[in-house]
């Protein structure tokens, strides 16, 4: 056989390795998540632990993309949790993670279409806490650039701020 044959065999070997490696990867996550739970536990499954939920917020209401942003948040996440997080959230597909163009050794991470259906979920989850939380903060420093009341905001006129939170993820 021909080095170009021998080649273009091998090439065709490694991209159909890759895709069987894919498929087997992405058949696992959806038996893991998909066999048979309920919607409540499938959820869980994907983002339903304490980090998960406050890289979402700094990612959703904070404005953060970058690690080290996240690491500086006030819960003060441990470098090994945090990357363990960030992994899977981008494996379920909620964040993208891209490389800056202005500073190749960083990482810009990025709600996805499915991360940011998560919005009126965390919103709602402001909304509990504020009523049963005995001792709660205020819910208005929660979110960077959305000005006024948050609750009363989210009463009055909910579409107008989730469109305008969006706005600010792009």
């Amino acid at each position: 056989m021909h080095f170009a044959s021998r080649f273009i065999v091998a090439r065709h070997l490694h991209n159909a390795s890759t895709i069987f490696s894919s498929t087997l990867g992405f058949m696992k996550n959806h038996e893991n998540h998909n066999n048979g739970k309920c919607p409540i536990t499938f959820a869980l499954d994907i983002f339903g632990d304490k980090w998960s939920l406050i890289i979402l917020r700094d990612i959703l209401f904070k404005g953060k993309k970058y690690y080290s942003e996240f690491l500086n948040s006030p819960e003060k996440i441990s470098t090994n949790i945090l990357a363990s997080r960030l992994g899977k959230l981008e494996s379920e597909g909620l964040i993208s993670k891209t490389q800056d163009l202005k500073n190749l050794s960083k990482f810009i991470y990025r709600l996805t279409g499915k991360g940011k259906d998560l919005l009126p979920l965390m919103l709602d989850m402001i909304e509990w806490s504020v009523k049963y939380n005995p001792q709660p903060g205020t819910p208005d420093n929660i979110i960077n650039g959305a000005p006024g009341k948050l609750l009363s905001r989210l009463h009055d006129d909910r579409e107008a701020l989730f469109n305008e939170i969006l706005s600010k993820l792009e």
